[in-house]
């Protein structure tokens, strides 16, 4: 996966606390922020989702587009 550089303006309480974090998993800086925003915008969910699924991509197109129809009464 490609990466970005990117600049933020961080609280240094956590900062401090992400590099303890990325100390104590072996990680760096980056690795660790990465992985919370996943967590918090709930991209890692469809990451394992995504993984776990064994529909192609036109038999998924088609459960939601059943699942949209269904809630459109």
């Amino acid at each position: 996966m490609t990466k970005v550089r990117t600049t933020l303006t961080i609280d240094p309480e956590v900062l401090r606390a992400v590099k303890v974090r990325a100390a104590r998993l072996g990680k760096g800086d980056s690795d660790v922020i990465e992985d919370a925003l996943r967590r918090d915008l709930g991209l890692d969910l469809l990451d394992r989702l995504w993984a776990t699924n064994d529909l192609d991509e036109d038999e998924a197109l088609a459960l939601a587009t059943e699942a949209q129809h269904r809630t459109r009464g």
